[in-house]
């Protein structure tokens, strides 16, 4: 299967694509700061929130809560005015990166130092006031957060460890007996990952210019190609939850390298999405 582009390379480094209902496809240019909406009639528009947006879900009751560069924020508005900022808790040199929901409403979002730093970063779990807590540390490179669609079990990656794992969920706020999901070896860089109704888990690998789907038992079941090498994330949007849509990042390239990368591609891979999970903050 080979995804298609939906927009231009319009991002340096798109990252988070989530869909809601009352948004459509949004997903963010992380490092310019911005949130990106895709349209109804397929133009891409944009809305600055800070100087870095790692990604955003939304919030039960309407609106979303965003991670930003050293802090999480909420809003009650679709349009993601009035924002609230909660306090940073980030270090210096530090940033927040990928994040999700939960299925008991809380918001998990990770970080990683700007020279990705063995060890220095760490997965929170934020509580209604935007406060932190920590849920795993330390990691390098916190990227994907997904539960099954039964909500028993969580899928981790962070990306320096060339795996994804999977961990028992009962409603703790932590990552506790985790268990190696996919090995993908050295070379292997897993970025975002989104969950289907079946269950199957979908990997953006970055650098590979793939997106992977992996049974609940780890085994490899489909592979997407996608024209840009840089995959950052994945998720399943539309009125059916059934196309799966790609972010790519043309981060750290030269001009003319991969000319399709900072762009969104899509394809309809034969399977659907769940709804997003929200943040009940």
């Amino acid at each position: 299967m080979r995804a298609d582009p939906v927009t231009d390379p319009i991002c340096y480094h798109a990252e988070g694509p989530v869909w809601w209902p009352s948004w459509g496809l949004r997903w963010v240019d992380m490092l310019a700061g911005d949130v990106m909406t895709l349209r109804p009639d397929g133009e891409p528009t944009r809305t600055h929130v800070g100087t870095v947006v790692a990604c955003l879900r939304p919030r039960e009751g309407g609106g979303a809560v965003l991670a930003l560069e050293r802090a999480v924020a909420s809003t009650r508005r679709d349009d993601l005015t009035e924002l609230t900022v909660g306090p940073t808790f980030v270090p210096d040199g530090i940033r927040l990166n990928e994040g999700g929901c939960d299925p008991d409403g809380r918001f998990w979002v990770g970080s990683m130092a700007y020279d990705q730093q063995p060890d220095a970063a760490t997965l929170y779990v934020m509580d209604e006031d935007l406060s932190a807590h920590v849920a795993l540390d330390p990691v390098t490179v916190s990227n994907g957060i997904v539960w099954s669609p039964d909500g028993a079990t969580g899928y981790y990656a962070d990306t320096a460890t060339h795996r994804v794992i999977s961990f028992p969920y009962d409603g703790t706020a932590a990552i506790e007996a985790p268990r190696t999901l996919v090995d993908l070896g050295p070379d292997g860089s897993p970025d975002g990952l989104t969950v289907d109704a079946e269950g199957g888990v979908w990997m953006a690998m970055n650098g590979d210019g793939e997106v992977r789907r992996y049974t609940p038992q780890g085994r490899l079941d489909e592979v997407v190609q996608v024209p840009a090498r840089q995959v950052t994330a994945c998720t399943f949007g539309g009125d059916d939850l059934g196309t799966l849509y790609i972010t790519t990042s043309r981060e750290g390239l030269d001009d003319g390298d991969d000319p399709l990368a900072g762009g969104v591609c899509a394809i309809r891979p034969g399977v659907s999405g769940l709804p997003a999970l929200t943040w009940r903050g």
